[in-house]
């Protein structure tokens, strides 16, 4: 039987979640954060988007498909959406080491192991989930149960306690880095204090494909799969820093990524964006992308309650019937009320009436909240890489 040490997870409000160790046995700390995708842990775990995040999973049981092959095409890894995991930690109910994929090398756990990122199951992740959609996102930590009863094989006592006693005092209230070594005892972190954006972009200028074309990706966070998706396009795609003067360069198109954390850091981004609309070259914004084309546009963001993060999102095309299934994965939103008059809103969700994408009336000029090219979830938006092409190649 293989040995697991008793770990929690702790709330700003005081409630304590107790289960054991799948992953890393260290504390982390960050914003806990529910996703109600049913497949695709190893895309969602490496998204910057979820950089300073603990990822609550509400699927029952995660780890069956293992973990793939850390392949390579052109650069670009096949299977991953960046070169690490992101996510601060992470939180299942149940956990299966036992896995069977025909592309799978290893299993989720020790996969969180070699990254040195902490997970824990047991938890019951329906109540922690009505919590956080109850209450808002909380900020959290994970560390391990030093009182627990629960013996090295998992046997003991329940896995939730409802109204621990917690003391801030005894802990070290510094932002903590899954990747780094610090001390054993973290407080709550809160990613939103921090410019994310700059800790996981690009430090440099990396070029992709061979394509007459040439499209400058501002990197706030980009997932791999946009580099993907505008390489078969047959485009030459430009992966520029986030705070990249691109302006000084020349170009036929601009695609703004996604991205962690306040979209309110990214100020430079904005600057860079309303010089280059004066272009009247394609401009196409994904996720964080949205926000700041939307801040360029002058409007301004605000943060949901709890975030859209799952792979079944629908929204609506503004003035039509038309929707579509999303994946999602932000937790602020644009005011569309602020649009300057030459903008409009393109996309609304469904769920909530949030914004989820915005265009130019007169200028080519747009972009969506949600994420086009999927990694994981739905396909269905795919089309937009097409239609961004054809723009660019006119």
């Amino acid at each position: 039987m293989q040995r697991v040490l008793p770990m929690r997870l702790i709330l700003e409000n005081g409630m304590v979640f107790k289960g054991q160790s799948f992953g890393a046995e260290r504390p982390s700390s960050g914003e806990v954060v529910f996703s109600t995708a049913m497949a695709g842990y190893p895309e969602s775990l490496t998204d910057p988007s979820f950089k300073g995040q603990i990822l609550l999973l509400t699927y029952p049981i995660i780890g069956n498909y293992g973990v793939p092959a850390n392949s390579e095409t052109n650069g670009i890894s096949d299977f991953f959406e960046s070169n690490r995991i992101h996510a601060s930690g992470l939180v299942v109910q149940d956990y299966t080491p036992q896995y069977s994929h025909w592309n799978a090398v290893g299993s989720l756990g020790n996969w969180l192991k070699d990254e040195n990122v902490p997970g824990i199951f047991g938890i019951d992740t329906r109540k922690l989930t009505k919590i956080i959609r109850e209450n808002g996102s909380l900020l959290g930590r994970i560390e391990i149960d030093l009182d627990s009863s629960v013996d090295a094989y998992g046997h003991g006592e329940g896995y939730f306690h409802g109204n621990a006693h917690v003391h801030d005092d005894e802990y070290i209230n510094e932002p903590l880095d899954a990747h780094d070594n610090k001390p054993v005892n973290v407080g709550f972190y809160n990613p939103d204090n921090y410019n994310l954006v700059s800790e996981v972009s690009c430090n440099e200028v990396v070029e992709y494909g061979n394509g007459d074309k040439k499209v400058v990706l501002v990197d706030c966070g980009t997932k791999l799969n946009i580099i993907r998706e505008l390489v078969k396009e047959g485009l030459k795609v430009v992966r520029v820093p986030w705070d990249y003067d691109f302006n000084t360069i020349e170009y036929d198109g601009v695609v703004i990524s996604n991205g962690p954390g306040n979209p309110e850091y990214c100020g430079i981004t904005v600057d860079n964006i309303r010089q280059a609309m004066q272009k009247d070259r394609p401009i196409f914004g994904i996720c964080m992308g949205n926000q700041l084309l939307a801040k360029a546009a002058g409007a301004s963001t605000y943060k949901l309650r709890y975030g859209h993060r799952s792979h079944n999102q629908p929204v609506r095309r503004v003035g039509s019937n038309q929707c579509f299934i999303t994946s999602q994965n932000h937790g602020y939103a644009v005011d569309e009320t602020q649009l300057g008059s030459d903008w409009e809103p393109w996309f609304v969700n469904m769920n909530d009436a949030t914004n989820e994408g915005i265009k130019h009336k007169t200028k080519p000029f747009y972009s969506v909240q949600f994420h086009p090219e999927a990694a994981g979830g739905p396909t269905d938006t795919r089309f937009f890489f097409e239609e961004f092409a054809k723009l660019v190649k006119e």
